[in-house]
C-alpha cells in the first residue's frame, strides 16, 4: 500500500464525510505535559471513523459492478458505517453484531437501513457467523479492518491531521483489529517519517501489543474490556504487518483509566466519547509515553456510547478519581446501628448516594447484615479521612 491509495480514498470521501475538527485543550495539555490536540472523529457521520473505510470499500465494489448486497461483522461502529454506505449507494446490507452490543449501536444500524443479526459474545464470534452468511447468501463480505480499501479509508484521517496541524510531533491512535492504526500510520509515515505514531490498546484486549513486541502475529484467547469497539482477540494479518512496519510504539491503558478519560472529556470539553475512542487520551494523560514538550494529537475514534452505560462509566470514573467511595461493612442487625453509621458519614461530610442491606449473604453470622454504601466525597484525601473515621469507630470497611 502507498499514500496514493489514501489520497484516492480521500477524493471519494470528500463529499460524503465530515471534516472533523482538530481542537486544542489546555486542560489535557497540562495533564499530559504536551501541547495536546483532539481529533474529534466522535463527531463524524455515524458517530465514528468507521464510515470512512466502509464507504471507500463499498463505493469501489459498486463501481466495479455485479454487487447487490454486502454482509459485515461489527461490535457496532463498522456496522453503522456499512449500513450508511450501503444505503447511500443503493445496496442491501446485513450486519452480524455480538449479542452484548450496545443497544444504541444496534438501533442506529437498523436506522440506517441494515438488517441486524445478533450472535456470539464478542466480535470474533460475530465474524465467524458473518462468513457463514456470506456463503449462504452470496453477499460480499466487508471486513472491518483487514482490507486494504478499508485501511486506506481510515488513513484519510492522517491527511486531515497533517493539513490542520502540519507541525505535529506525535499521534496517539486507539487499536482493536488495527485498521485505523495501520491506515493512519501508513499515511503519516509516507508523508513525514519523523512524526511518531503510537498505538493504544485496552489491557484486557492487547493482541496487537503482544504481536508488536514479539515481532510476530499473535491472537489472544480472550478479550475483556469496557472498550467494546477495540475488544478484538484476533487482529488483522494485513494490519499487524503494517503496524509492525510503520508504528513507533504500542501501549496499553486500564479500564479505570479509560473511564476517567471519558469523564474528563464530558466535564472539560463537553464531548461524548465511547470507551474505545477515549483510549488515546487515557494514554496521554496517564503518561504511558513521554510526550513532554511535544505537539500531540489524540484521535478520539468514536462517540457511540449507550446512554444507559454513561452512568456506569461516570460512576467508575468518579471512583477512579477518588470522588466516590464504594464499600461494604458488616453491622449487627439491631435498631440504631444503621443510624450510627450514616451519622458518622454525615459528620465526615460524605454524601450518601446509595445504601443497601443484605441479610442473606452466605458469610454472615446470625444477627448480622451487610451494608453496601456509595457516597460522594471531595477527592482522594477527603475519602481517606472518611475511611479513617469509620475504622477509628470500629467499622471493618471493605472497598469495592
Amino acid at each position: 500500500m502507498t499514500i496514493r491509495e489514501i489520497e484516492q480514498a480521500a477524493s471519494r470521501l470528500s463529499s460524503v464525510i465530515h471534516r472533523t475538527p482538530v481542537s486544542s485543550s489546555g486542560t489535557f495539555s497540562q495533564m499530559s505535559g504536551a501541547e495536546l490536540y483532539l481529533k474529534c472523529e466522535n463527531l463524524q457521520k455515524t458517530g465514528s471513523f468507521k464510515v470512512r473505510g466502509a464507504y471507500n470499500k463499498i463505493a469501489q465494489l459498486v463501481q466495479q459492478g455485479g454487487i447487490s448486497q454486502v454482509v459485515a461483522s461489527s461490535a457496532g461502529n463498522h456496522a453503522q458505517g456499512v449500513a450508511y454506505a450501503s444505503s447511500a449507494l443503493g445496496i442491501q446490507s446485513t450486519i452480524v453484531m455480538p449479542s452484548g452490543a450496545p443497544l444504541a449501536k444496534i438501533a442506529a444500524t437498523e436506522g440506517y437501513g441494515s438488517q441486524v443479526v445478533l450472535f456470539g459474545d464478542c466480535y470474533d464470534d460475530a465474524y465467524q457467523k458473518a462468513l457463514e452468511l456470506q456463503e449462504t447468501t452470496g453477499a460480499v463480505f466487508v471486513h472491518p479492518f483487514d482490507d486494504e480499501d478499508v485501511i486506506a479509508g481510515q488513513g484519510t484521517i492522517a491527511l486531515e491531521i497533517l493539513r490542520d496541524l502540519p507541525t505535529v510531533d506525535a499521534i496517539l491512535v486507539p487499536a482493536g483489529g488495527g485498521g485505523l492504526l495501520a491506515g493512519v500510520a501508513l499515511g503519516i509515515k509516507q508523508v513525514n517519517p519523523r512524526i511518531q505514531v503510537i498505538g493504544v490498546q485496552a489491557q484486557g484486549a492487547d493482541a496487537i501489543v503482544q504481536s508488536f513486541n514479539a515481532h510476530q502475529y499473535i491472537a489472544t484467547d480472550s478479550s475483556k474490556t469496557i472498550a467494546d469497539g477495540i475488544a478484538v482477540r484476533a487482529p488483522g494479518q494485513i494490519t499487524t504487518q503494517l503496524i509492525g512496519q510503520y508504528v513507533d510504539r504500542m501501549v496499553t491503558v486500564s479500564d479505570d483509566e479509560i473511564a476517567e478519560a471519558i469523564l474528563l472529556l464530558l466535564e472539560r470539553t463537553k464531548l461524548v466519547v465511547e470507551p474505545a475512542g477515549a483510549a488515546s487520551l487515557a494514554a496521554a494523560i496517564n503518561r504511558k509515553v513521554d510526550l513532554s514538550g511535544k505537539r500531540v494529537v489524540c484521535l478520539l475514534s468514536g462517540g457511540n456510547i449507550d446512554m444507559g452505560f454513561i452512568q456506569k462509566i461516570v460512576e467508575r470514573g468518579l471512583v477512579a478519581r477518588g470522588r466516590q467511595l464504594q464499600f461494604h461493612t458488616v453491622l449487627p442487625d439491631t435498631p440504631g446501628t444503621l443510624c450510627s453509621l450514616t451519622g458518622l458519614l454525615g459528620q465526615a461530610g460524605a454524601n450518601i448516594i446509595m445504601l443497601q442491606h443484605d441479610r442473606r449473604h452466605s458469610d454472615l453470622h446470625l444477627g448480622e447484615t451487610v451494608i453496601q454504601v456509595a457516597c460522594e466525597v471531595g477527592g482522594s484525601e477527603h475519602g481517606q479521612k472518611v475511611l479513617q473515621l469509620l475504622r477509628k469507630n470500629g467499622y471493618q470497611v471493605v472497598l469495592e
